[in-house]
This record gives C-alpha cells, structure tokens and sequence, in this order.
C-alpha cells in the first residue's frame, strides 16, 4: 500500500487524497537536494536588502524617470527601474583605481552581492576548499556598454580602445571575476538564458553538486541594461513601456502593471543577486544552517518563436519541475511568476497555470511590478525575494494592479499578505524559447 505524508492545504486545512506526496517518489534523494546557505541582492528598491523587504512588502515601487543617459528629443521611453549608487568605501576590493578598468557596473554590483552573501554566510573559501567551489553567477547582456562607448569614440574621433574594453564586454567575465575575488577554483561557466539567466544558474549549478562536481557553487546574475541603443532597441521592438500619444500621461511608479489590465510592456530595469548553494553534507561538516532547498526543476525551449512564449512548452516546464520535486500541484502554496507586463507573456503563463493548477491556482506574485524587468537577473532577484518570502511567512504584493477579465488570479494586490509556504513555485522565461521552472521548498 503506497504511504503518504499528509501536508496542509494553503488555507489551513489538510490536503485531499488527491494532493498528498506519495513517500519515495522524489525523483532524486532528499539528502542530495542543493540547500540554500544564503543570498543577496540589488535592486531599484535599494542596496541593502533589508531596504529593499521593507519597500517591497510595503508595495513601493522602484520605477523613476530615466537617467542613466541624456535624453535625446522624441525618445521613446522615459520610466526605468534604476539601482540607487552603492556606497563601496566598506570595500576595499572595490577600490577605485582598480575599479575604472572595469567601467560596466555589472562587475561591481556583481561582486559586491556575491561577497555580502558570504559575509552572512560566514564562508570562507579557502585554499582547501577553493577547488571544491563553482561559479555559476552569470549575466545575460554583460558589459556590451562598456564596447559601445568605446565605439562611439572610435567613430568620433578615432580613439582606439582601452585594453579593459573587451575583456569588459566578454560574457563570461563576471563570473570570472567572482571566482578571482572569491578564490573560487573548481568549475566556472556562464549560463546564458536571456531573462531566464539566474534561474538557470541555480540550476546548473544544482546539477554540479548532484555530480558531485562541487560541493558549493556561486549562483545569480547580473545585469545593467540601462544603455541607449539596448533600451531602444527593446522599444521598437514593442516590448518595453513606452510614452504613447494614445494614452494620458501615468507616473512612471506605475507603468509596470503584470497580469493587469491596460498592461503596455515591461519597465526596463537592472540589478544584481546571489544564491550560494551547498550540498547538505557540506553544509552540516561546517556547521553552516540552511532551511531551504531546491526540490526540483525543469528546463524547455520553446522551439517556436525568437520572444513569443509558447503555452505547450512552459506548462511542461512546470510540470517538469513539480515531477522532479516529487509533488502534486495542491501542495505549491506561492506562484512567483515570470509576468513581465506584455499583453502576451502574461496571459500565456495565466494560461500555464490554468492548465496546471486548474481551478485552484495558488497566490501569485509579480515583483517586476516593483522593480521592473532586471533582464538576466530578474529571475535572480525575485528568486531571493521568493525564498526570503518563505522564511517570513509573508509573499509580496503585485502593485499597479487592476484585474484582467480574462486573467482571474489573486496577485496579492496593494501589500504583502502573512502566508506560510513550504513549496514555491519560480517561474523564469527567456528571449529564445529558454523556459526554466524551480521549487523552493522550506525544510524548517
């Protein structure tokens, strides 16, 4: 006769029949799943991330005018989600003369949320260690700002290029950067998903641990998008927010509006987020305390369109992801969604859930209503946010919402909401077709 251990339904009450977890049908060991042994971030809701809590569980938004550039006469987008300057003087790896080499802010808030997050932590890489320590911490647009303003005075005026430009522009220099502050040896790569970018880094570096590759591994991303031609870019090809004669004129606190109705495109915004990994055995050896761990995952490619999301392939995703953690969908108590804004994408993930959850979707939170979309460490972000979420009992509000007719979903409108939560769900989707879906569960 197959066991089940009985879980409590979200409001309370116990789980039917029909969503218990049978015992034995994880896909892998609950000791060889990665636990979470600490994080950090940056956002356009602050630096430090108990400033960045506060403001979020309160539904303040960190959307402003854009300033990260002159304006130029008709230009077509004005709100952005902006990362306040980071005081870097109680740093001294970041010190200024070395600093100016590395012009793109990617390898400084990239750095400096990888090297908080093991302060909190309490971890240091030593030699010992260093060979047993991977690096996955990624980015997805990287320091292409960096080249472009080398080529604007190259053009201008014929002045040939820094020797820091290129290796500034180099994908995979953030992460190598992490690992030289860090003393990081064992294996390194750069998970490349568009806005699918952090969540892939935990789950690459989830599969290292499990093959006993590595027994702790820097995840995240970064990204600092702000950058004329990319942030116009994105307007032309209609996804990012833009000024409209069709419309009155709205504060830029409230343009970003997912699973909303009159939602127009996403804010683009930046900023940067850490997750270090372990296996519990490690974890337990140095007596470092966890209380999450990733249960599962799945990744898909959509293999239809180049930015369109496809519904048949992220409802695999997810369910991929709940198959792999080894539960029902009545037992997710929190959806953090992917929710970009974009009439399309929200509408195709409202429909995922749908399909999945039927007609007992869970509470879902949409941070890019708060802090626009960060691009490759958008998934980074609002992953830190999730799981910070379960250790307060609390998920955070979707602001700037009005329901969507045809999306009926309880987005936790205006503020946060006191909810306990033993398994999440991170929904991230990419540019590409690149899907990627994680449960976080809380062990204590």
């Amino acid at each position: 006769m197959e066991q089940c251990r009985t879980l409590a339904r979200r409001d309370g009450s116990s789980i039917a029949a029909a969503d218990r977890i049978p015992a034995g049908r994880d896909l892998f060991m609950n000791d060889r799943r990665p636990v979470v042994l600490g994080y950090d971030a940056v956002s356009p809701l602050g630096i430090s991330f108990e400033e960045q809590w506060d403001r979020a569980a309160s539904g303040q938004s960190g959307v402003g005018l854009l300033t990260r550039f002159p304006m130029r006469e008709n230009f077509p987008v004005h709100a952005a989600g902006q990362v306040p300057e980071a005081d870097v003087t109680p740093y001294p790896f970041l010190r200024p003369r070395e600093m100016v080499h590395w012009k793109s802010p990617i390898f400084k808030y990239g750095m400096l949320v990888v090297h908080r997050t093991l302060q909190k932590i309490g971890l240091e890489i030593t030699g010992e260690l260093s060979p047993r320590v991977a690096t996955t911490f990624s980015t997805a647009i990287g320091g292409l700002d960096a080249v472009l303003d080398a080529d604007r005075a190259l053009v201008q005026s014929g002045q040939l290029p820094k020797p820091y430009v290129n290796p500034n522009s180099c994908i995979n220099m953030v992460g190598g950067k992490v690992s030289i502050l860090t003393n990081a040896t064992g294996p390194i790569l750069t998970t490349v998903t568009a806005c699918a970018t952090g969540s892939t880094s935990l789950i690459i570096g989830s599969l290292l641990l499990q093959n006993n590759m590595a027994d702790v591994v820097i995840c995240g991303a970064v990204d600092f998008p702000l950058v004329e031609s990319i942030v116009a870019g994105f307007a032309t090809m209609n996804g990012a927010y833009q000024d409209s004669p069709d419309y009155a004129p709205e504060p830029p606190a409230c343009a970003s509006r997912p699973f909303s109705a009159g939602r127009r495109g996403f804010i683009i915004s930046e900023g940067a987020g850490c997750v270090i990994l372990s296996t519990r055995e490690f974890a337990q050896e140095h007596g470092l305390s966890f209380s999450l761990e990733l249960a599962g995952w799945s990744m898909t490619a959509d293999a239809y369109h180049t930015v369109a999301p496809r519904e048949e392939t992220i409802v695999h995703c997810i369910d991929g992801a709940l198959k792999h953690a080894g539960i029902n969908p009545g037992a997710v108590a929190a959806v953090n969604a992917h929710a970009t804004s974009t009439r399309v994408g929200d509408e195709v993930e409202y429909k995922a859930l749908r399909r999945i959850f039927q007609d007992r979707i869970p509470p879902v939170s949409a941070n890019k209503s708060m802090i626009g979309h960060a691009m490759g460490a958008s998934s980074a972000i609002e992953g830190i946010f999730a799981m910070e979420g379960m250790m307060r009992s609390t998920i955070l509000p979707t602001i700037n919402y009005t329901p969507d007719p045809a999306i009926d979903l309880d987005c936790v409108p205006g503020t946060a909401r006191t909810l306990q939560q033993e398994y999440v769900l991170k929904n991230a989707f990419g540019f590409g077709g690149a899907n990627a879906c994680i449960i976080v569960h809380r062990i204590q």
